[in-house]
């Protein structure tokens, strides 16, 4: 069948976005108010990420962190381990090696209550992604709300084409999540954030939430900092583009596809995911975000219409 049209003005997709939402509000669509099955796959997933697997596992996109990166003039607010929020969680999965590997994500309001946000830089990689799981709230080793199967990954053409740093402008994706081995949608478990659409670059309370590769903790937690953004026009001519950055210390590897978080009229916002400019920046103190246009809107209809993903 042909795809069927939908507008292309920022305008439109807004709309179209904001009457998906209504409708599924008013409707209670996903699989959950179906009663849908319980999913194998999720099962399987469960009973494979043991505590020791995940905090086994290694960052999917390691920041370089070290010397000769941007400076920031002034202090860097300090971040904090805490037990998390249910919306924010990892993704954990298996390479080709069979190693073990994880990604930040945020659960978003979508009508079929199925989708989340990450970094696109986490998973370009034409790698197979085994056992690829939705851990939300994921800490200390726990899994408080269970697991969720990865069914899509919707990444822009482009930034396959262009790679992570002429592409740095489109790393952020949008994934399709399966049901809980119960028959539950994440959105139904957790809840989800809006998706903060050209939300632009100056704001003064920005929440930044992260995962962090490396810790002297033996269940490492999520970390959490409270700062201001504004633009980063990039000078790198290898990485082009305007990207949100944030002077938030600690946010090492690991933290890449973790939310910038805004209070809007209906809660959180999620205005960025950590990754853009040098897949999310050359310090542990400042990272940045891509700047979220219609291309991530478009991204997200082609998840909420199940149009098949771009791919390399």
């Amino acid at each position: 069948m042909p795809r069927p049209h939908r507008p292309r003005t920022l305008h439109g997709l807004a709309a179209a976005l904001l009457s998906g939402l209504l409708v599924a509000a008013a409707s209670g669509t996903g699989a959950a108010a179906a009663g849908g099955p319980p999913r194998r796959a999720a099962a399987e997933a469960d009973a494979y990420w043991t505590p020791e697997r995940m905090v086994a596992a290694l960052p999917a996109g390691q920041r370089a962190g070290g010397a000769g990166g941007r400076a920031h003039a002034g202090d860097v607010p300090p971040s904090r381990p805490f037990d998390g929020l249910p919306q924010v969680g990892t993704f954990f999965w298996t390479d080709g090696n069979n190693t073990g590997r994880f990604c930040g994500g945020t659960v978003v309001r979508s009508p079929h209550r199925d989708l989340a946000v990450s970094a696109a830089h986490c998973l370009r990689s034409p790698d197979p992604k085994k056992r690829l799981t939705f851990v939300p709230q994921y800490h200390d080793g726990l899994k408080p709300h269970g697991v969720f199967p990865v069914e899509d990954i919707h990444i822009d053409q482009r930034y396959y084409d262009l790679g992570t740093d002429r592409g740095a402008r489109w790393d952020y994706t949008v994934l399709r999540l399966g049901e809980r081995d119960d028959g539950e949608s994440v959105q139904d478990v957790v809840g989800g954030f809006g998706l903060g659409i050209r939300p632009g670059f100056a704001h003064r309370d920005v929440r930044l939430i992260g995962y962090p590769g490396s810790s002297d903790a033996k269940y490492p937690k999520p970390l959490d900092c409270s700062s201001s953004t504004h633009r980063y026009t990039s000078t790198d001519p290898n990485a082009p583009g305007d990207f949100l950055e944030i002077a938030c210390a600690g946010y090492v590897g690991g933290t890449s596809g973790g939310p910038f978080l805004v209070r809007g009229e209906d809660g959180y916002e999620v205005i960025g995911v950590i990754g853009g400019y040098h897949t999310g920046g050359d310090t542990p103190d400042i990272s940045y975000s891509s700047y979220f246009t219609h291309d991530l809107l478009e991204l997200y209809l082609d998840a909420v219409d199940g149009d098949r993903p771009a791919g390399r």
